[in-house]
């Protein structure tokens, strides 16, 4: 194999298999693996056109018949939060922010497990162990970093003592050339009033703004899922059609 040939990126798809998202339908993903070796450009070019990442792993719907799946990306400066977010940031104005390089913890892990054995048992992450955990956070070939959510005491005189309060969200994130890709979240399972996935969304935002990132990339919004329902909240974004990102404001139907 010629250097060219490694940099260029080989393409697979899989079998067909139930889809988690849409009761009786099939589904299929067109993949390729991220490697060191292959040019920076061209993987932010895939993260930044509609693929998605898990670990050292770029996919994408390819489904036969259907294309439920569009990538959604949130404008970051024209974006304001509606009442409902705005409760959703009162409710956590308690919780401190810490961005962290992407290194997993035996208490994330805890927290993890709690959240997919509550709300995502029978999903394809059900089984997962610390190990592959770890994997899921470190495996990665671009500029990943995880933000940590502790709600501050009461008593407490400064940010210094942050990891011996509270872990209540986590949040695994992807910096691209472009804006932020949110690549996985999960929150404390039993504050399901608090809006912590909204909250975590409403902060990287805010995040991205301050770093002057124009996109807050949140994966797919898939038509018919109730699951991916809460992506359609946040406008202005775009969405990704078959030749080009377009926007859906506010007014815009869903």
């Amino acid at each position: 194999m010629t250097e060219q040939q490694k940099k260029f990126p080989e393409f697979y798809v899989t079998a067909p298999q139930p889809c988690p998202y849409l009761p009786g339908r099939l589904e299929r993903k067109l993949f390729t693996h991220l490697t060191h070796d292959k040019p920076a450009e061209l993987v932010d070019r895939l993260l930044t056109t509609g693929f998605r990442r898990s670990q050292n792993i770029a996919y994408v719907p390819y489904c036969e018949g259907c294309q439920a799946c569009v990538s959604v990306r949130v404008i970051v400066d024209e974006f304001r939060p509606d009442r409902s977010m705005r409760r959703a940031s009162a409710k956590n104005s308690t919780l401190v922010a810490r961005r962290t390089s992407p290194t997993p913890t035996p208490e994330q892990f805890r927290l993890f497990r709690a959240y997919i054995d509550a709300r995502h048992s029978d999903g394809g992450m059900a089984d997962m162990t610390m190990l592959d955990y770890r994997m899921m956070v470190e495996d990665t070939v671009i500029e990943t970093f995880v933000t940590e959510y502790r709600e501050k005491p009461k008593d407490a005189g400064s940010d210094l003592d942050f990891e011996s309060w509270p872990l209540k969200a986590v949040a695994l994130c992807d910096r691209l050339t472009d804006g932020i890709s949110m690549v996985y979240s999960f929150y404390e399972p039993d504050e399901v009033d608090a809006g912590l996935g909204t909250y975590m969304i409403l902060e990287h935002i805010a995040f991205a703004r301050r770093i002057g990132l124009p996109y807050v990339y949140l994966g797919y919004w898939i038509d018919g899922s109730r699951k991916m329902a809460y992506k359609t909240r946040f406008k202005p974004q775009e969405r990704l059609g078959p030749d080009r990102w377009e926007r859906i404001s506010s007014d815009d139907d869903i």
